[in-house]
């Protein structure tokens, strides 16, 4: 694509508006966050393509991707929002932390673990908006997809940085009077090490229902389908259910806390990020379960 060069002086909203299409990947996205339409969000594109003479995006079916100009732009304007953000900061010190962080991680770990324990932070940052996403994809840190990520698993390349939050430990639960029989993930989510674990300790059982949501796995060994083989900090506690013996070595998880280089000394990014470690170390018994001295 070529885009002819306009002289004329650059405009902060279309920077705006262009820093967030890159960070959402997709057009309507982008207008729900910036509250803005279609044609106002595509239009202010235009405009910077054309007062800065080169192609920043390409339009694909899965939405926007960055050219190399576009990436280059990207980082500049990611200095210049945080520059913005501090001059705000500056002027709402008393209010606290101001912007968004957003989060990705397990449904799990977020409905059932961190939410609740969010108060504090929302207490000591009012004006801070804190975005939780528990989509089944694995957003991208890099392009901007999420600020924070809390994975199962340490990153083994990239420029991320990861810091170990808890070890999870899994266990077997089942209600007093569930047949013998098993409930387990979907063919989808097989490969996953709790899926693998329950196919080579689940002793030839008949899987009786079948899940790609950890949520719904607990909530069909309440209802008596079989045996689930779920996180301890998931089930432990739970009305009409009971913890089964393991049949094999048990099974930890560790949780890795991630974040971009670029990313970690954002104000409110670390804010965020020392609440992440205070809860999870605060709760790592409940996150264990047990399972690791079983």
């Amino acid at each position: 694509m070529t885009v002819q060069k306009f002289t004329g002086p650059l405009d902060w909203d279309d920077l705006r508006v262009f820093l967030e299409l890159a960070r959402a990947g997709s057009l309507s996205a982008a207008a729900r966050s910036l509250r803005l339409s279609h044609a106002t969000v595509g239009r202010r594109l235009a405009a910077l393509e054309t007062t800065l003479g080169r192609s920043l995006m390409e339009r694909r079916p899965d939405g926007y991707v960055l050219t190399q100009e576009g990436e280059s732009v990207r980082a500049l304007a990611e200095a210049m929002d945080e520059r913005a953000q501090a001059i705000r900061r500056c002027e709402g010190d008393a209010a606290g932390l101001t912007g968004s962080v957003r989060l990705t991680m397990t449904q799990g770990l977020a409905d059932i673990f961190l939410i609740p324990r969010l108060g504090p932070l929302r207490a000591a940052n009012p004006s801070l908006d804190l975005e939780i996403l528990v989509d089944n994809r694995t957003l991208s840190l890099a392009r901007r997809e999420a600020d924070l990520a809390i994975r199962l698993a340490r990153p083994q390349r990239g420029d991320l940085v990861g810091r170990r939050l808890a070890t999870l430990g899994y266990g077997l639960y089942a209600a007093p009077d569930a047949p013998d029989t098993l409930i387990a993930y979907d063919e989808s989510m097989a490969e996953l090490p709790e899926a693998l674990w329950l196919d080579r300790h689940g002793g030839g059982r008949r899987v009786a229902f079948r899940s790609n949501s950890v949520q719904g796995q607990l909530a069909a060994a309440v209802a008596g389908f079989g045996i689930a083989f779920l996180p301890c900090m998931l089930a432990d506690g739970v009305p009409g259910l009971e913890r089964r013996p393991l049949p094999g070595p048990p099974l930890t998880r560790e949780a890795w806390l991630l974040v971009h280089r670029d990313r970690r000394e954002v104000p409110r990014v670390r804010a965020v990020i020392e609440h992440l470690v205070a809860v999870f170390t605060a709760g790592k018994e409940r996150l264990a379960g047990g399972a690791v001295a079983q």
